[in-house]
């Protein structure tokens, strides 16, 4: 027992502080309001009001996701200004493969001591990669949870919502042998995989963020590993606008798991994919991992995306008009594979 009071700071949760971080956000986050937006900044809920018109049988797409261990890379070169852009991008992505386009998003930052600068850097990339996809940013959680992390450390996760017409819903179901699989570059590892390639790097090759592997074509470590998760909406929903589910027949999200496990799961039960590496340019921080780690090639393609962010499997017929469409829209894309008739499987050739 004590006979001086104590208050909620001394148990090292500082309200002036989050209040404080919150009006710094504010701007930030009402840049990204859309018209659909009925509530401003501190609601105690985010209320949002879709066009519904503009859709016969509208169908909301909503997924919930993190970061993974990527922050960790963040904090070794105190930058945060793009773990708020993976996040989101990350969350377009996951229900892009279904036909959605975003319309809202919220935010969850949790930190032992909250550090308002850091937390106004994360915000701001979320702002930022929400402008870029016109989704809203509606809410979100800034919690200070002194004792559950580590000091200077934080995590994110988020959750999104879409709407898609349930005509245009794309869920893989027409995919037959024969058609092919489009692959769009990713930009880095993306979201995925940074467990295995912090050991390897940091940990057994004794790289720091600050160094310049030959390879990495002068950036330095830090840099090409802090690259922000790629975001393929602003290509792909134009064609699907045109197109409805006539042409792209399904789509996969190359997250955790790689290859082997996210493209089955748009693979009707009769069919198989094949998939030539030699058909797009495995980036360079890969190969610096495998070599790094004697990482086998299974276990390359499993845990991480190869330099492929996004898979497109399509009628054969169409496939090198939707590689022009999406090439003129700023993606580097290529055919990398074929559905065949198998057990539901992916081969990497």
């Amino acid at each position: 027992m004590t006979n001086q009071p104590i208050t909620y700071r001394d148990a090292g949760v500082d309200i002036d502080t989050a209040n404080e971080a919150v009006q710094q956000m504010r701007e930030h986050i009402r840049s990204t309001f859309t018209p659909g937006v009925l509530t401003d900044v501190g609601s105690f809920g985010g209320m949002f009001q879709p066009d519904w018109q503009r859709y016969e049988e509208p169908v909301l797409v909503s997924s919930v996701d993190g970061v993974g261990t990527k922050p960790k890379v963040a904090f070794m070169m105190n930058r945060h200004d793009t773990i708020g852009m993976d996040l989101v991008n990350h969350c377009v992505n996951d229900i892009l493969v279904q036909g959605a386009k975003p319309l809202f998003f919220l935010d969850y930052f949790a930190t032992g001591k909250l550090n308002r600068e850091v937390a106004v850097d994360v915000v701001k990339g979320l702002s930022e990669a929400c402008r870029r996809v016109g989704c809203a940013l509606i809410g979100g959680e800034t919690a200070e949870m002194p004792g559950m992390y580590q000091d200077n450390e934080y995590d994110l996760a988020g959750t999104i919502v879409g709407i898609v017409d349930r005509k245009k819903v794309i869920d893989g179901s027409r995919i037959v042998p024969g058609d092919a699989v489009i692959g769009l570059a990713s930009s880095g590892l993306h979201t995925n995989g940074y467990s295995l390639a912090r050991r390897v790097l940091f940990e057994i090759a004794g790289y720091s963020v600050s160094d310049t592997p030959p390879e990495l074509s002068g950036m330095t470590l830090g840099e090409v590993l802090l690259a922000p998760h790629r975001v393929y909406a602003p290509a792909v929903l134009p064609i699907l606008e045109e197109t409805g589910t006539g042409v792209i027949k399904g789509m996969a999200h190359i997250t955790g798991g790689g290859f082997y496990d996210n493209i089955p799961r748009i693979l009707p039960a009769d069919c198989s994919v094949s998939v030539d590496r030699r058909n797009w340019s495995i980036p360079p921080i890969f190969t610096l991992i495998q070599q790094h780690g004697n990482v086998p090639d299974p276990e390359m393609f499993r845990t991480f995306n190869m330099g492929i962010g996004m898979t497109l499997i399509v009628e054969r017929d169409f496939s090198l008009e939707v590689i022009d469409r999406l090439n003129r829209a700023g993606e580097i894309a290529s055919l990398i594979g074929e559905v065949y008739r198998g057990v539901h499987e992916v081969d990497i050739l």
